[in-house]
């Protein structure tokens, strides 16, 4: 895995000021901010199918809207077990708020209380187990999507598995390297951020687009160190351009 070139290989596209300059205005844009979801798809793909320059350029809008649209689908999807641990829990507050205006049920209403209570702590830890898995696998299921291009492909876990644990060290090579450029990136911006503060009205502006940028150009490392991993997971030089 050539991590060096995760971080250059945007600047050896001619064209990245423009490319990325576009993607950041539409990332600012409601509804619309799906296609740069898509355009990270984009640059997986890509470098999956070993294109030279991997960044994609913006003539086929629809496609990295309909792939930001079906991974936002995805994402909801994911994000129903958080629903139940509020609701469930909720429920029990309920009947005890009910029951407590009578002194006949206040014991009743005391139990129903406790269980809800220890209900919500079960299931707080099970969904912290559940949110650290799905951060750990969310990158094998964008590597997967972004060779079929379905709905269905993020929901494929047994793919998703075999691909992790039959790729074990490339994986966790850009798992790890993406979470320490993310730090890192936001450390080096965050101090320039503070400086350029203090400069009235344009400190704000330069900040503003300072953070911009770095989510794009994050972004764009995290995406081409995964594309990394799914060119090495499934044959180097296969294609991997949905139909």
């Amino acid at each position: 895995m050539n991590i060096g070139k995760s971080f250059s290989f945007v600047f050896d596209d001619k064209q990245w000021i423009s490319k990325l300059g576009l993607g950041a205005v539409i990332a600012l844009v409601p509804i619309l901010n799906f296609a740069w979801s898509g355009y990270m798809v984009g640059i997986i793909r890509n470098v999956m199918n070993g294109e030279s320059e991997p960044l994609p350029n913006w003539d086929d809008l629809g496609k990295k809207f309909n792939d930001g649209l079906l991974l936002t689908v995805a994402g909801i999807v994911y994000s129903l077990p958080m629903l139940i641990v509020i609701c469930l829990p909720m429920s029990f507050m309920i009947v005890p708020a009910i029951l407590s205006g009578n002194t006949d049920t206040q014991a009743l209403a005391d139990a129903v209380a406790g269980a809800g209570s220890a209900l919500f702590l079960c299931l707080l830890c099970a969904f912290i187990l559940y949110a650290i898995v799905l951060s750990v696998i969310y990158p094998a299921i964008l590597v997967i999507f972004a060779r079929e291009g379905t709905l269905a492909s993020c929901f494929k876990f047994r793919e998703v598995f075999d691909l992790v644990g039959k790729n074990v060290s490339p994986f966790f090579t850009a798992w790890i390297v993406s979470f320490l450029a993310g730090l890192a990136i936001g450390l080096v911006a965050g101090t320039i951020q503070v400086v350029v503060n203090f400069i009235p009205c344009l400190g704000q502006i330069i900040s503003f687009v300072l953070a911009i940028g770095i989510v794009v150009y994050s972004t764009a490392i995290y995406a081409h160190l995964f594309g990394q991993f799914g060119y090495m997971a499934f044959g180097q030089g296969q294609s991997v351009t949905p139909v």
